[in-house]
């Protein structure tokens, strides 16, 4: 399965306006620029993104998990905050913490621990994370 995503930027790094889409069209034309990423214009930026799918990949995951181990949960609510920082010349994504508000009748605490770990562990997005990358560039 291969899921894709387009970006088109014009103009230099602070005064310039970018565009994101997606093939499932979620994403379509939606606007980000210096201002979405490191002030508070409307629109969005790669960390929002990559929050968003992180919360979401983990919440699954450990819904999958809860399922295996017998347990049907009424509600998993996850937050992901990624931390953007400066380095060197550049920045860097530091960290994800996620912040996970679970109802889940008839589980302990300890197994309910176990799972969450496992799906934040193992969970595709958080792999990611870690992955390596590849870049295939050319001028055209």
């Amino acid at each position: 399965m291969i899921r894709k995503a387009r970006a088109v930027w014009r103009g230099t790094g602070r005064a310039g306006k970018g565009e994101l889409s997606s093939d499932s069209g979620v994403l379509s034309g939606t606007p980000y620029s210096f201002k979405t990423r490191f002030e508070n214009e409307k629109g969005t930026n790669p960390e929002e993104l990559i929050a968003a799918a992180h919360a979401g990949c983990f919440t699954m995951a450990l819904a999958f998990q809860l399922e295996r181990a017998g347990h049907s949960p009424t509600e998993l609510a996850t937050e992901a905050a990624v931390t953007l920082e400066p380095e060197g010349q550049g920045f860097k994504i530091s960290r994800s913490a996620l912040t996970l508000r679970a109802k889940v009748p008839n589980i302990d605490a300890e197994s309910f621990a176990r799972l969450a770990g496992d799906a934040e562990k193992n969970c595709p997005v958080s792999k990611l994370l870690q992955a390596q990358i590849t870049l295939d560039a050319k001028l055209v």
